[in-house]
């Protein structure tokens, strides 16, 4: 499958996540997006200017907007991929529930050391044990991250399940 034809495909199952996406559908899609988005975001740079200086915001809604809308076929595609591969599609799901129990359990930390702070502890001698689990929390998230990252990347660039699985016949 060419350029065209596998943003064709993935713009016409745009909500479809049933079936299965060979490799080239969802690579050729990705790059496309990628260009896409790059393009429009230096449009958006001519036209409503680069920031001047560091921490300065910069509007971009063109470069938004195909993001946004690009956002729920590049999905699809990628859990009809992961379906070729005879894995479920919501193994894409992986990344942001760590992130999410990473964020969680360092809110939870936040919360319990200002509730130890609330109850009478001295606040200077907090900030070594608050510091040091923080730290390691953010250096686990990290480390998880990448290798839930390249695990992720594995999956996708697997070749296609030979032959009909449990999500369909093999694309052709």
């Amino acid at each position: 499958m060419g350029f065209q034809d596998s943003i064709r495909t993935c713009l016409s199952k745009y909500l479809t996540f049933s079936g299965r996406a060979r490799r080239s559908e969802y690579w050729w899609f990705l790059l496309f997006v990628a260009i896409g988005g790059a393009i429009l975001g230096m449009l958006d740079a001519m036209i409503f200017g680069a920031p001047m200086e560091p921490g300065d915001t910069q509007a971009s809604p063109l470069a938004t907007v195909f993001q946004l809308a690009m956002a729920i076929p590049l999905l699809a595609a990628g859990w009809r991929r992961l379906h070729d591969t005879g894995r479920p599609g919501w193994y894409l799901f992986i990344p942001m529930l760590i992130s999410l129990a990473f964020v969680f359990s360092m809110l939870f930390g936040v919360m319990t050391f200002g509730a130890i702070e609330a109850g009478g502890a001295d606040p200077d001698a907090l900030r070594g044990p608050a510091t040091v689990l923080g730290l390691t929390g953010v250096m686990a998230a990290a480390v998880t991250q990448l290798i839930v990252a390249i695990l992720m990347l594995y999956w996708l660039t697997r070749p296609s399940q030979p032959g009909e699985n449990e999500y369909g016949p093999e694309p052709v």
